[in-house]
């Protein structure tokens, strides 16, 4: 891209003068040397901000990490081939293949205008073709290569494990790399079937022993292109915190269990993503059948299978996984050989600092984004879409009748209305649970209780006069410090905007300490203690934030008496 395109590509997003990071067009383009050939990246801005913000960014989009996925299909990724020529890093790169009819596609930036444009609360529409050509990293940092080592802040992006991209102005890296001094890294990986199909037990022999795990394994080799790389852009590869915000957090808790990624990452913090048990091989095994049908394929001749996989159009595999079931990773005793927290927290991290966090009111989008009717329940109405709408109240050997629950929850919290109750009976049961688990479990380990932090986001969303509380995903614009970027997430009138600063003002400090440091303290806070199965102290992020011990403790001892099942597994 020349000096004349740098320009024409030149944006600001958001409000004006607040966010902006912009494609500037002076100095030479920031070049960059990998161990697979240079990459030119491009220099960005913060548009009309002082003091902190001041001074570019150097950014780099769509490097690639590994090769092109349909060569290593349902198999372990493996490095990219080394080019020759300075390798053009300037705009988003594609993203992996997405589950069929999960999401809308956004064809044209009209499309994505008018995505941006309509009322209620949603994210920045993603961006980039869908190729299975995916295996890219995007890295912001303040300085390339020096003797100056910074914290390396690895993204981990949501979608649970079907879904979902880096590639999105939500996350972009240049205001977080500028405010904190850190070089910022976001990655896209294998999703769905794709990247957690599993064919090893239906296929034995046949090269797929790995495909159960194959996204995993794709963030393993992403992790060791930073160790390998990070210097050049000015990172310490001794200091790589990785976080993720629901699939992605439950991404970086796998991590956490497989052998492969061990010493690759040192600070872990997961954002309203649990992932307690991998997926049982019976189960796996199951929907790779149904998966093999749909594409006419018949695993009693494994050859002719085989080839199948291998030739069949991605557009096949997305239209074959529609319908066939969940996929995510795999306990297949080799990436994966045991359950990430369960029956303990995993052995091979109890060392490694972790934050763990979830919002007050994860249901509110979850459920809700989908259907508006549950915002208008009444106490009539409640008891029937509870009964369709929390499965988690109920297991093989102990349930909870609704009615009772009903009652439990109006006891405790008199002002909330039908509707109320509904979401915050969901979030509990469905969303929270994990977090819970994986707290206690980590606070039984004298290793890991000293080193273990949780909050809880109650900071609410101005979007549509606060009717979303705070959501699933709303700590992610507050982490990146993009509340600019994000005017469908935490509201768009200047107030609005004014009041999401002031949150990020408080949740962006506190991620970049713990990347830096290891501890989430940061002056922006009253002092965090670790968490304890005695107090469970938990920091409230709110204006102002405070620290509680054990919120929502009469609704954990409830749910508790239901057995935790992990969904999908």
């Amino acid at each position: 891209m020349n000096r004349r395109e740098l320009v024409k590509a030149g944006v600001m997003v958001g409000a004006a003068g607040l966010v902006g990071p912009r494609v500037l067009a002076e100095g030479d383009a920031p070049m960059a040397t990998t161990k697979h050939g240079l990459v030119r990246g491009y220099w960005s801005r913060i548009a009309g901000a002082p003091g902190t913000y001041a001074g570019k960014v150097a950014a780099f989009k769509g490097i690639p990490y590994g090769m092109d996925t349909r060569l290593t299909r349902f198999a372990a990724p493996k490095e990219p081939v080394r080019w020759t020529e300075p390798k053009s890093c300037v705009e988003w790169a594609a993203r992996a293949p997405q589950t069929v009819g999960a999401r809308p596609e956004y064809e044209s930036a009209k499309a994505r205008e008018a995505a941006e444009a309509r009322p209620g609360y949603h994210l920045p529409a993603d961006e980039g073709p869908q190729s299975e050509d995916c295996l890219h990293v995007n890295v912001w940092t303040p300085g390339l290569r020096g003797h100056k080592k910074r914290p390396v802040m690895f993204y981990i992006h949501g979608g649970a494990f079907a879904n979902g991209t880096a590639n999105a102005a939500l996350y972009d890296g240049t205001r977080l790399a500028r405010r904190g001094d850190v070089v910022v890294v976001t990655v896209n990986h294998r999703l769905n079937s794709f990247g957690y199909g599993y064919f090893a037990e239906l296929l034995p022999g046949m090269g797929f022993e790995d495909s159960g795990n194959a996204g995993q394994l794709d963030l393993v080799l992403a992790l060791r292109w930073v160790r390998e790389n990070i210097a050049e852009f000015g990172g310490d590869a001794e200091r790589v915190m990785i976080f993720g915000q629901s699939g992605g957090g439950a991404k970086c808790a796998t991590l956490m269990a497989q052998p492969p990624a061990k010493g690759l990452f040192h600070r872990v913090l997961s954002m309203s993503g649990q992932q307690v048990v991998g997926v049982q091989p019976g189960h796996a095994t199951a929907r790779a059948q149904v998966l093999l049908k749909k594409l006419g394929l018949d695993a009693a001749k494994p050859e002719v299978a085989a080839k199948g996989l291998r030739s069949a159009t991605m557009e096949a595999i997305q239209q074959a996984t529609h319908g066939a079931g969940y996929f995510g990773p795999v306990k297949d005793g080799r990436s994966l050989p045991v359950d990430p927290f369960e029956p303990t927290d995993p052995q091979q991290s109890v060392d490694v600092p972790m934050v763990l966090g979830n919002t007050h009111d994860e249901t509110r989008v979850l459920i809700g984004g989908g259907n508006p009717a549950l915002f208008d329940l009444t106490w009539e109405t409640l008891p029937a879409a509870l009964e369709k709408g929390a499965p988690f109240l109920k297991s093989p050997t102990v349930s909870l009748p609704v009615d009772q629950v009903i009652a439990k929850y109006r006891e405790w919290n008199p002002g909330y209305s039908a509707s109320d109750v509904f979401f915050a009976v969901t979030t509990d049961s469905r969303s929270w649970r994990g977090e819970v688990i994986e707290a206690d479990q980590r606070a039984r380990d004298v290793k890991a209780q000293p080193r273990t932090w949780v909050y809880q986001l109650n900071w609410k969303s101005g979007v549509d006069g606060g009717k979303w509380g705070a959501p699933h995903t709303l700590d992610i614009p507050l982490a990146f410090d993009n509340c600019g970027a994000s005017p469908g997430m935490v509201g768009n009138s200047p107030a609005d905007q004014a009041r999401a600063q002031k949150m990020a003002d408080i949740v962006s400090p506190m991620y970049i300490a713990f990347a830096r440091t290891g501890n989430p303290n940061v002056k922006e806070l009253p002092e965090w203690p670790a968490f304890s199965l005695e107090k469970r102290a938990t920091m409230i992020l709110d204006l102002p934030p405070r620290v509680e011990d054990d919120p929502r403790g009469r609704e954990r001892r409830y749910l508790g008496q239901v057995p935790y099942v992990q969904p999908g597994s």
